[in-house]
């Protein structure tokens, strides 16, 4: 069952781009990053999905409710975490929360201490003293307290340090275990590869793949990395060969096709050791985002 629905969403700025014909599902239960640079139209899309911006064309439903006449009432089972947090500067953390969740009509005072806990995050002091990261803490804390269905989050990791993320992802996976729907943005790959289950790829504010994050990495892609004999200023010339690195007597390819063709074709280099292996979600991505566009499929 799809929880999020995305049908061909297109927003124009003054003519300008900022997403045009996104589709994708999100299912119930799974985990699905969205990935993509700064101004790929990652914040656009999910500002569009919470009516913030209106579209100019296409349309979206969140729990199969349209995300524009029925904003409000989708909004109250959402957990939403921004990619910067502003809130008012003189309330103390506590405070704020508990405010937060009079919105929800629900009153999760245990929940939120819990999660203050596992954050490190002192619920006494004024949000005008918090750090970045601190702040960040308490908008996890803030679309976590309601325990809702559905959470959209816009580079949720920004600010936190390597101890954190690891417990944010450890929340994350306590969520998803619970039934809950997870659905958010990056650019940190490595975190993506870690904790989804599909990944949509946005370039230039069109989407250039949906795929299961084994499938993306899986699909007739392959790393290759011979040892040379000798230094040498080689290039191969081989079709299939995606991108090629030279680094001493260590030559990287990214290739794509039969890996029968490609060893008959090294025979003619002179190397002593090769190592084939899946490539890493970066190496994919990358070639997404070259001149030319996307991998074959």
């Amino acid at each position: 069952m799809a929880i999020v629905e995305v049908n061909k969403l297109t927003k124009l700025y003054k003519g300008n781009v900022g997403i045009k014909n996104v589709s994708f599902d999100v299912n119930e239960g799974e985990t699905f990053g969205f990935i993509g640079p700064n101004g790929a139209g990652k914040s656009t899309t999910i500002r569009t999905l919470f009516n913030f911006i209106y579209p100019t064309s296409g349309s979206a439903k969140i729990f199969g409710k349209d995300i524009v006449t029925e904003s409000k009432e989708i909004r109250k089972h959402i957990g939403y975490l921004p990619s910067e947090v502003h809130y008012y500067e003189n309330m103390k953390v506590e405070e704020l929360l508990s405010y937060s969740m009079k919105f929800y009509k629900v009153n999760n005072t245990k929940r939120m201490i819990e999660l203050a806990e596992r954050l490190d995050l002192d619920l006494k002091r004024k949000i005008e003293d918090l750090s970045f990261g601190n702040r960040k803490k308490v908008g996890i804390v803030q679309a976590l307290i309601h325990e809702p269905k559905l959470l959209i989050m816009d580079e949720p990791t920004g600010g936190l340090d390597p101890l954190m993320q690891n417990e944010f992802y450890e929340i994350l996976a306590e969520e998803k275990a619970k039934g809950t729907t997870i659905f958010f943005s990056s650019h940190i790959l490595s975190e993506v590869q870690q904790t989804c289950d599909r990944v949509a790829i946005i370039k230039d504010g069109e989407i250039v793949a949906v795929e299961t994050i084994e499938n993306l990495i899986k699909n007739s892609v392959k790393t290759v990395t011979l040892t040379l004999k000798e230094p040498e200023n080689i290039s191969l010339e081989i079709e299939g060969v995606l991108k090629e690195e030279v680094h001493g007597q260590r030559l990287s390819v990214l290739y794509q096709g039969n890996m029968k063709h490609l060893l008959n074709e090294l025979n003619r280099v002179d190397f002593d050791d090769i190592l084939i292996e899946e490539p890493s979600l970066e190496d994919v991505f990358l070639h997404y985002y070259e001149k030319d566009g996307g991998l074959e499929s």
